[in-house]
């Protein structure tokens, strides 16, 4: 596998064994084909307990809109928008989160806002500008209100939430659903690559099983407060994984 971009083959390999995980986990993952065609995403719904602080700014001025839909195998105009958009500061999401722990708790000691119990749905798509996962999602009050994208900014945990704050269009943004047509919040696919290579490179090294959307996940999923239990990790050193990614 040249770079450490996944193709869609691999992509539906780690998707099934993700499944399979999730089966015998009870995680409530599943696979949601799309009627005529072969494309498909995976799909968890659940049910989560967010404070959402409304005392947070955003600096949307810094930000970029990418207005234009991402699909699930887009042109690559989107691809040379997001390099020119995207933040010089890699650390947006993969950054080390102990490093900012005193200023986070500093600057989140006094929060006006609420916490509530919201459903959320969240859907990993393949892009095929990308040759990566994409995941968006949606999140709900249990009146059935959808959340703003401000809100969802709001709900992250402070812990990210400083790092997005003045950029947070290049991290979350809301596009239209590339296989369901209808809107959802996505998490920017942009640094995908930047910080799986040395993830797999490191795995190569070592010789150690990697399934690219577990390991993918476990980086991007608690920005959006998606819960991965640590049992796929000891799950996948007793088996094979589908997709042990060699980059050159």
């Amino acid at each position: 596998m040249s770079s450490c971009l996944l193709d869609e083959e691999n992509f539906r390999q780690c998707c099934q064994f993700l499944l399979q995980q999730s089966g015998e986990l009870r995680d409530g993952w599943s696979w949601e084909p799309i009627q005529g065609s072969e494309e498909g995403y995976l799909k968890k719904t659940t049910l989560r307990s967010v404070f959402i602080d409304t005392s947070t700014k955003w600096n949307q001025e810094e930000s970029r809109s990418y207005s234009e839909p991402h699909t699930s195998c887009d042109s690559d105009q989107e691809k040379e928008q997001c390099a020119l958009a995207a933040p010089a500061d890699d650390d947006v999401i993969k950054g080390d989160i102990d490093e900012d722990d005193d200023e986070d708790d500093g600057a989140c000691v006094v929060s006006a806002g609420s916490s509530q119990v919201l459903q959320y749905e969240y859907h990993i798509l393949y892009s095929c500008s990308y040759s990566s996962p994409v995941l968006y999602f949606r999140a709900f009050t249990l009146e059935g209100r959808s959340l703003s994208l401000e809100e969802v900014w709001s709900s992250v945990h402070p812990n990210f939430r400083l790092r997005i704050q003045h950029s947070p269009l290049n991290t979350i943004t809301q596009q239209e659903h590339p296989l369901l047509g209808q809107p959802f919040f996505m998490l920017h696919p942009c640094k995908t690559d930047d910080f799986m290579r040395p993830v797999l490179l490191a795995a190569q090294d070592q010789h150690r099983p990697v399934n690219y959307i577990l390991t993918w996940l476990s980086v991007v999923a608690p920005l959006v407060g998606l819960d991965i239990p640590l049992k796929y990790s000891i799950h996948l050193h007793h088996a094979a994984s589908p997709s042990s990614s060699k980059p050159d």
